[in-house]
């Protein structure tokens, strides 16, 4: 969730916007003319090693949780560049920042363990018993020579 200038952690920690560096470029594909000439495409970057706002036990769980996405000096990077406005994509690079924080944030739900019933263990047992008897009927046997 974020405010005019800063995004709220589920934590209750903030990070200001501008921490966030933006860095633009020209957005491929279709367009013509205007996509041509004007840089439309927003990268944002945040680097979660640096951000004194976070917790250690905060950084960490982002750490770990988004390893796949950082690079090695803990830069996390997202790219927009479906809008036609660089403001646009702008704000839309901060609203996926803010989802991938959020989601990296989110409690894991514990695995409830279950155990199967009566019906399934005798499909188990049934579908074994029809898989011997196939294999059953393949066999040679040694009183049946011919």
């Amino acid at each position: 969730m974020s405010q005019a200038n800063t995004i709220i952690l589920r934590t209750g920690e903030e990070i200001p916007l501008s921490a966030i560096s933006f860095s633009t470029s020209r957005s491929g594909g279709p367009g013509g003319q205007h996509v041509n000439k004007v840089e439309t495409r927003v990268e944002a970057k945040l680097n979660l090693f640096e951000r004194p706002e976070l917790s250690e036990e905060t950084r960490e769980k982002l750490v770990e949780r988004l390893a796949k996405k950082l690079d090695k000096e803990g830069n996390l990077r997202v790219v927009a560049a479906a809008s036609r406005s660089q403001f646009s994509n702008r704000a839309e690079s901060i609203r996926k920042l803010e989802a991938l924080l959020e989601a990296a944030l989110k409690p894991r739900k514990k695995r409830v363990p279950t155990k199967p019933s009566r019906a399934a263990k005798e499909r188990r047992l049934e579908g074994k018993k029809r898989q011997s008897e196939k294999k059953e009927g393949r066999r040679w046997k040694a009183d049946e020579k011919g």
